[in-house]
């Protein structure tokens, strides 16, 4: 049976923190809010909550999961190397509405799905979320709604779609930003974006000082 938390109460917010942080270390899913929209987590070291995870959304393996993190610091361990491109994105824009995908290490024991040996992550700029990483570490964390509907940005939204598939909803009132991220990929040599979002074009163009068409693979 699902539990609903009202994050904007300060007992009920320490009470619904720590009914996720038991969800999460018991391979259960959990709903957060972010910066962005809401989230649908688990355990990103737990495969089995991770299958769960895609089976609730509807998608499967060529699909993986991005990771959220609670600190900058919390790169260096996950990325095989982080590149200056990489650390000026961190510092501008986390937390935030910008993700990362990145060459993870080689010795991470995770199955996000079929990820060629990349990763996505992100730091969100949500107290709810930050705390919740904080205390479990990196989690697996996709839109909170099912393959091909809009991403939820209440916890409303996002119980409507996911229901008893998830045992802790944490309600953080609706999303600040209320879209996705922008993703930029700074795996290979040239930074690209893939998904134009929460952060524009022309930031990310300021900060690493490249034309938009390069950014956006178009020269």
């Amino acid at each position: 049976m699902s539990i609903v938390f009202d994050c904007n109460d300060p007992d009920s917010r320490s009470a619904g923190i720590r009914a996720a942080v038991g969800a999460v270390k018991a391979g259960r899913l959990v709903v957060t809010p972010t910066d962005t929209v809401y989230g649908l987590g688990c355990d990103a070291f737990d495969s089995d909550g991770v299958a769960a995870l895609l089976a609730a959304k509807g998608r499967g393996r060529d699909m993986p999961v991005p990771v959220l993190v609670g600190s900058w610091h919390t790169i260096d361990g996950l990325v095989l190397s982080v590149s200056q491109a990489a650390r000026d994105l961190v510092e501008a824009f986390w937390p935030g509405g910008l993700s990362l995908v990145v060459e993870q290490a080689p010795s991470l024991a995770w199955d996000l799905g079929d990820t060629a040996g990349t990763v996505m992550l992100r730091m969100p700029l949500h107290p709810v979320a930050i705390e919740l990483l904080r205390e479990v570490g990196p989690m697996a964390v996709s839109s909170a709604n099912k393959s091909g509907r809009p991403p939820a940005v209440t916890m409303a939204q996002a119980r409507d779609q996911l229901g008893e598939e998830v045992a802790v909803y944490l309600d953080g009132g609706e999303a600040t930003v209320g879209e996705p991220s922008t993703i930029v990929d700074v795996s290979g040599a040239t930074p690209r974006i893939l998904r134009q979002g929460a952060v524009s074009v022309a930031a990310v163009s300021e900060v690493l000082d490249l034309a938009p068409d390069v950014l956006l693979g178009r020269e």
